[in-house]
């Protein structure tokens, strides 16, 4: 009842709303007579895209330059998750050599990275069936995958320590930030970004609260949006960076996280495992981590390489579950996060051309992991580095323009230890195409025998969407019943997912230009691989009007993982950013304190008056409780930003395009 009341009240603020974007609308020069948006443009030395190890190692390693050369640069940092950290899905069993020559000292800082259960013990296991296994020595292993040097962590939690440290040096980092398209010149090298629109309506007018655009202008763009980058994607086929490399190949992380009794529990245990329940053509293994305090993060990764059609990576993971090895350890312990995402698994021969006029490719965006370790933060973190050093050197110490291309990055990278690294591993991936256990055997001869200096490469031609055969030639995959304790359906667990999306904008997942009856033939043919593999149930064949079949996409549910722009048959969904802020969130219910941070510095720095809004991440709302204290915020901050322009028009008082800005971005996150 006294929600309805406040529902009741908030309406009565409605007319504010009009208000707001009548200044909104002026400040960034919306033409209603032209019918065009003039947006707005904010000019920096250098823009960064995306909030991930990378990105961030990027922004710092420019900041430090900066106070060893006290040559400034100005560098801003978007992420379209509602913080940092919010999207970051991984592991994540750490090796820290990258963040040793990022942040030297860090063990001893007294705000240290969240960097803490040291690795104590591996174990490698090969499961026959659901029952038996068998560990293999670790002295039977490779000691380039040994992990006694490295760490168990959260990488969404080092991704929100290194935010709040850039901000410290200068960075201005704007979270719930989409990069939606490539900004270039007339000449053709990229100026910068387009930021995403914000407030359209699922039928594509804007609703009350819309908000443009803007274009971030830069002399140097990095980058670093993860696997699958829907920008990085664009300018791979827009410069032709593949043209002298493999085809990316890729495959599906699954991972969820346990809290388990403490008996169980065994501080820095590492615990991989191939073989059940996949067979024996298809690649894919596990994960099991266990962190302080009586956390194990469990993951399950397939190779998108498979040709049956049936095969579901979501069921063959809470099938994995089953193995009395796995179901002693989670047995009366609780699941309290789900996730997916896509991870390249191409290695050395599909790492792409780096550079371009005007940016560069970084992190896992440009395909650094190295699945045999199943590890790319290290390497994403010194591909950030790299690229900041010559951005730096271009910039400041040269003095060279805009529009650049800086091929020193890609002769650096090349000399680096990142490439080293995945050149002694290239043929790792590739030797499982012929089975399980061939694969293993390779593999150790590899890593043991030959160490990288094998006289063969094995290589690949062909797309994981290219590789299904038709359903004729497999049955399908009968998947065991939830018991809802240790295995889970679908929609449960994407409830643990935080993942929130508003319903009333367009779909940020579309059909591509002229494959409209792809869907169909891939039903036909392929019985509708897509309603199997999405780890969210975002596409579904339903009933149409004239007694047929259609494909109905239920975008609110995506975890962002880019898998079905990977394998699709034809690639036939096109991937775009969604409204910033919207998608997964791996850190509920937190205060965005890099943002916070980000508009005091900037008031401090240019004198302007903006509001100290503590951004709650209220995506997910889960009571009537937390939504009534959502609607007071609503209203009262309505009547905020309403005094505040007033009060700003009535003193004649400028207001910073940069300032005004970020308490958009602030104000959104209501909305």
């Amino acid at each position: 009842m006294f929600l309805r009341r406040i529902q009741s009240l908030s309406s009565k603020f409605q007319q504010i709303h009009m208000i707001k974007n009548y200044f909104r609308f002026s400040s960034s020069g919306a033409s209603a007579e032209a019918g065009e948006i003039e947006r707005e443009k904010m000019e920096y030395d250098v823009v960064i895209v995306g909030g991930g190890p990378a990105g961030l190692s990027a922004a710092i390693r420019l900041k430090q330059l900066e106070q060893q050369h006290e040559r400034p640069l100005s560098v801003c940092l978007i992420e379209k998750g509602s913080q940092i950290g919010s999207h970051i899905l991984s592991g994540n069993c750490f090796e820290p050599h990258a963040l040793d020559e990022l942040i030297p000292g860090w063990r001893s800082m007294e705000n240290r990275p969240p960097v803490n259960t040291r690795v104590t013990h591996d174990k490698f296991m090969i499961l026959f069936d659901e029952d038996k296994s068998i560990e293999i020595p670790n002295t039977l292993l490779p000691s380039t995958i040994h992990n006694e040097k490295n760490y168990i962590i959260s990488l969404g939690d080092l991704c929100a320590w290194l935010g709040e440290y850039a901000t410290n040096l200068g960075v201005d980092i704007f979270p719930g930030t989409a990069g939606q398209k490539v900004v270039y010149s007339q000449e053709g090298y990229v100026k910068g970004v387009q930021t995403g629109d914000m407030g359209i309506a699922k039928n594509g007018e804007p609703k009350d609260n819309f908000t443009p655009g803007i274009e971030l202008l830069a002399k140097q763009t990095i980058f670093s949006e993860g696997c699958r980058g829907s920008l990085s994607e664009s300018l791979m086929s827009q410069f032709n960076l593949r043209d002298k490399s493999d085809p990316q190949i890729y495959g599906l992380g699954i991972k969820e996280v346990w809290e388990i009794k403490p008996e169980k529990f065994e501080s820095g245990l590492v615990q991989h495992t191939v073989g059940w329940p996949l067979d024996h053509s298809t690649y894919g293994g596990s994960f099991l981590y266990h962190k302080d305090p009586n956390q194990v993060h469990i993951g399950f990764v397939v190779g998108l390489q498979y040709q049956n059609p049936y095969i579901n990576p979501y069921e063959e993971f809470q099938k994995f579950k089953t193995h009395k090895v796995v179901r002693s350890m989670l047995e009366g312990g609780n699941c309290i996060s789900y996730g997916a995402r896509a991870i390249n698994a191409g290695g050395y021969f599909s790492i792409p051309k780096l550079t371009f006029p005007g940016g560069v490719l970084t992190g896992c965006g440009a395909g650094f992991l190295n699945v045999a370790k199943i590890k790319g933060t290290h390497n994403a973190m010194k591909s950030g580095m790299v690229a900041a050093e010559n951005i730096y050197k271009s910039l400041a110490i040269e003095g060279t323009g805009e529009g650049v291309e800086l091929k020193q990055y890609q002769t650096d990278m090349e000399n680096s230890w990142v490439y080293k690294e995945l050149f002694d591993f290239r043929n790792s991936k590739n030797a499982f195409k012929y089975g399980l256990y061939p694969g293993l055997l390779l593999n150790g001869f590899q890593l043991h025998i030959t160490k990288g200096r094998e006289p063969w490469n094995l290589r690949t031609n062909k797309k994981d969407s290219e590789q299904y055969k038709q359903k004729e030639n497999f049955k399908p995959i009968n998947y065991p019943k939830k018991d809802g304790k240790l295995t889970f359906d679908i929609l449960e667990n994407l409830a643990r997912s935080g993942t929130y999306h508003d319903d009333d904008q367009p779909s940020h997942l579309k059909i591509k230009t002229g494959l409209n009856q792809v869907p169909l033939e891939s039903l036909e043919k392929f019985d509708g691989p897509e309603q199997r593999f999405c780890p969210a149930k975002v596409y579904e064949f339903v009933d149409d009007e004239k007694g047929g079949k259609k494909l109905q996409i239920n975008a609110q549910n995506c975890l962002h993982c880019k898998t079905c722009s990977i394998k699709m048959t034809q690639e036939y969904i096109d991937w775009t950013v969604p409204e910033g802020s919207g998608g997964p969130n791996q850190q509920i219910n937190q205060i965005s304190q890099i943002n916070l941070k980000s508009i005091k510095k900037i008031k401090q720095q240019r004198n302007v008056r903006v509001s100290y809004l503590a951004v709650f991440n209220l995506n997910k709302l889960r009571s009537d409780c937390i939504k009534t204290i959502y609607l007071l915020i609503q209203i009262y901050s309505n009547m905020f930003y309403f005094i505040y322009i007033q009060y700003n028009k009535y003193f004649q008082q400028p207001i910073s395009k940069k300032a005004l800005f970020l308490f958009k971005i602030e104000y959104n996150f209501f909305f």
